[in-house]
């Protein structure tokens, strides 16, 4: 028997909006969890823009989210970079330095890359190559490491993970993953809505199998939600593995069924 899920943390892209376009119903739907007290985050990979870019563009779709509802693996990056005291060589678009602002980024000692269409051309990329193949102590961190992502014409596009595994191969280093799908990321996220001690209780909504629904997910216990939306493709409900799985058409209806099985 499934546990009872009482808190929630919620992909962005693809499970809510895909770029400017609102999934049907989702707004009403995150209105509903509010209405009936159920703790939940958004815990999303999304690095192409900064934290505060990222929660003006979703009020502006017309979702009423506060900066404190948003837990990103660019903000967990950016964390990290400051308590390692690392000075990075950032591989992000323009719109994600934001982020970065108080951050020395003098004579770097560290490459960092996340999803960066416009810097992924052989001049940058070569430049982290020299960088961390010129002494062997720079390391390099991946924001996240998917695949593919939906894009804003609902086709898939290139995810960062190609550019960072070509210079992992590249320079025989292995980069350290901050976002999802890493234990340590949910652990975060799982901190922040105070069930750090029960995940078990705690489900995740998504579209991407392996980012949202995998590893870290499951190694912690929590219930995975998978939607019909976004980067799903069919045959992606046979990927999932182990146990507190489900399948919804997208994220209003696997909400509802979080505030259903609550009543009963």
């Amino acid at each position: 028997m499934s546990p009872v899920v009482k808190a929630l943390l919620i992909d962005l892209s693809g499970t809510i909006h895909i770029d400017a376009k609102v999934i049907p119903g989702a707004i009403l739907a995150i209105e509903r969890l509010r209405a009936h007290n159920i703790p939940f985050r958004f815990a999303t990979n999304t690095t192409k823009v900064s934290s505060r870019k990222l929660v003006e563009k979703l009020n502006g779709l017309g979702f009423q989210i506060n900066d404190n509802e948003v837990f990103t693996s660019l903000s967990a990056c950016r964390d990290l970079i400051r308590q390692k005291n690392l000075r990075p060589f950032l591989l992000m678009e323009d719109t994600a330095m934001e982020e970065f602002k108080d951050t020395n980024q003098q004579n770097p000692n560290a490459v960092v890359i996340g999803l960066a269409p416009s810097q992924f051309h052989y001049a940058k990329l070569n430049e982290a190559f020299r960088l961390m193949k010129s002494n062997e102590d720079v390391p390099l961190i991946a924001v996240h490491k998917a695949k593919y992502f939906a894009d804003k014409d609902e086709q898939l596009s290139l995810g960062p993970g190609g550019f960072v595994q070509a210079l992992e191969f590249a320079t025989d280093k292995k980069a350290s993953v901050i976002g999802k799908p890493t234990r340590r990321f949910f652990e975060l996220a799982l901190e922040q809505i105070g069930y750090q001690h029960a995940p078990e209780q705690v489900a995740i909504i998504g579209d991407d199998v392996w980012n949202d629904l995998g590893e870290g997910a499951q190694e912690l216990g929590l219930s995975r939600m998978l939607v019909r939306t976004g980067k799903y493709r069919p045959g992606d409900e046979e990927k999932l593995q182990g146990h507190h799985t489900f399948v919804f058409d997208s994220v209003v209806e696997a909400i509802d069924h979080v505030i259903g099985q609550l009543k009963q």
